[in-house]
């Protein structure tokens, strides 16, 4: 448990076990006071689903923070994941700066695009936007096509250890602390490179084929409980990689359940590994 305030801005999808659906039972979980601000409220998530409903709450987001302000609400750290507009992404830098307690933590999952594509409805205005909210913060989680993105970089399919370093080292000169997700060095691996004070490291585990929507989501949200509660950053990244893993081992025999992943009945495995030393 701590007493730290921890406020996730980004979309509620209302079915998909995605994004603020994810974000603030995990954290929650893991005994950290979870404060949310949408910035979009969907029927489901779009990787599947045809029809769904979108609601924008973008002009509410200025709004909410002079109430925030006018209360004295502040908090201890921001975790931002899918953020619609680059419009959004300019109230988020000043909710950053009108909002934090000082020295408070600045955790920016830049989710834009995936598989060297980006997501629909983004374009260049709005990875020059990401990429200023980037440098704002204090920790980013972008797996390798959004790294490539954030960096101008040639997007390759196939790479090797040398590309990962040269990412790092442009990511890191805006930030501190960079977790690339997702990177494979053999068939049947995957993991994460942590860049901490100029020393990378590199988590690897077992890779399940076919994966499940909205586990991005919840690797940074298992990560943002465990850093909140003490743990160091290679640490929250072993941990959260190993919440995830075990989300989709979940999920495997679960019939029909292809738009996410069954995160709740492992959670008391989360909390596990939370109590458990490093």
């Amino acid at each position: 448990m701590t007493d730290k305030r921890i406020l996730t801005i980004q979309d509620i999808s209302c079915v998909g076990q995605c994004s603020l659906t994810v974000a603030l039972p995990i954290i929650s979980a893991c005994g950290v006071e979870t404060c949310v601000l949408p910035s979009a409220v969907l029927s489901t998530h779009t990787g599947g689903f045809t029809g769904y409903t979108f609601r924008d709450l973008t002009e509410d987001m200025p709004a909410i923070l002079k109430h925030w302000q006018k209360e004295g609400i502040r908090f201890d750290g921001f975790y931002t994941g899918y953020l619609g507009s680059a419009r959004q992404i300019d109230y988020v830098r000043d909710i950053f700066k009108g909002a934090g307690n000082p020295g408070s933590l600045k955790i920016v999952d830049p989710a834009m695009a995936d598989n060297g594509q980006l997501y629909p409805g983004f374009d260049a205005v709005y990875v020059e936007a990401m990429k200023k909210l980037c440098g704002e913060a204090d920790i980013i989680l972008p797996n390798i096509t959004e790294a490539c993105l954030l960096t101008d970089s040639e997007y390759k399919e196939d790479y090797g250890e040398g590309d990962i370093d040269a990412l790092l080292e442009k990511l890191s000169r805006g930030s501190q602390t960079v977790l690339i997700t997702g990177v494979s060095y053999a068939a049947d691996k995957t993991g994460v490179v942590v860049y901490e004070k100029e020393e990378k490291r590199y988590y690897e585990h077992r890779q399940i084929e076919g994966g499940c929507h909205g586990t991005g989501d919840i690797y940074a949200s298992a990560f943002v409980g465990a850093l909140m509660n003490g743990h160091g950053v290679y640490d929250s990244a072993r941990i959260a990689a190993d919440y995830t893993l075990r989300c989709i081992e979940n999920t495997q025999d679960a019939g029909n359940h292809w738009y996410g992943a069954r995160f709740e009945g492992v959670l008391p495995e989360l909390i596990g590994m939370l109590q458990s030393k490093s």
